[in-house]
């Protein structure tokens, strides 16, 4: 149980490091959340900093899950202090319980005050170490709806859908054999639903178009109203 409890603390507090707000700091020199919605992720430094240090947070972002799954839940051994009723390995579980543990830390920070960020880019380095191909999947999805839409709000909503619903079709239409599926499906909806309420402020704004966009990032719109154009003409 010791170990367990650490191992949940040590993720809080990674997953807690504000990467956005140290790297305005420290590349910047300024306080991202004096700056546009006065989010830290990586979608307001993006649009206030530019695209490489929104980048580079994002990059941090998700490296804080990859660090919970594949590095501090290795903290454990021997055996798991509850009895383990779930069709997951003792390890599995560890690590789905510190990737939450991170995705927790980075939407209520302890260095903010317990606030943070939205926790998509936590949520998929965590997702990245547990179900790489589900998520494979969602990732295209939201750069499907980036690159339509401009709207990075719509495509990590649509990448959150889109995670479960991959790993729903994958086992119930093309009967991929799924280790743990049904504890696994329960896991992945569980951490859309959260990610949902962390969005909910950008739920409200997409609903009545004032959610910000990135203009240039709707590439795949104008490709395929020029293609349009030019067959109808």
């Amino acid at each position: 149980m010791y170990l367990l409890s650490l191992i949940i603390i040590l993720s809080y507090i990674v997953g807690s490091i504000p990467t956005g707000l140290l790297v305005g700091r420290w590349l910047a020199g300024t306080d991202i959340r004096k700056h546009g919605s006065g989010n830290i992720g990586s979608t307001n430094v993006m649009r206030t900093l530019g695209w490489k240090l929104g980048l580079l947070v994002q990059a941090g972002d998700l490296i804080k899950g990859l660090i919970a799954v594949l590095l501090i839940a290795r903290l454990h051994y021997g055996d798991f202090p509850f009895n383990n009723r779930t069709p997951f390995d003792d390890f599995t579980i560890v690590q789905i319980i510190a990737g939450i543990g991170a995705v927790l830390g980075h939407i209520f920070s302890v260095f903010l005050n317990f606030r943070g960020g939205k926790g998509i880019n936590t949520a998929a380095g965590m997702l990245v170490g547990i179900a790489p191909i589900d998520i494979s999947v969602a990732l295209i999805v939201f750069a499907v709806v980036l690159f339509s839409t401009g709207y990075v709000s719509l495509g990590s909503l649509s990448a959150a859908t889109a995670f479960p619903t991959t790993m729903f079709i994958r086992f119930n239409v093309f009967n991929v054999d799924i280790p743990s599926y049904h504890t696994l499906i329960l896991f992945s909806i569980a951490t859309t639903l959260l990610l949902f309420y962390a969005h909910r402020a950008n739920i409200r704004r997409l609903l009545t178009g004032e959610e910000n966009r990135f203009n240039k990032l709707k590439v795949l719109g104008r490709k395929v109203g020029s293609s349009v154009k030019m067959f109808m003409f």
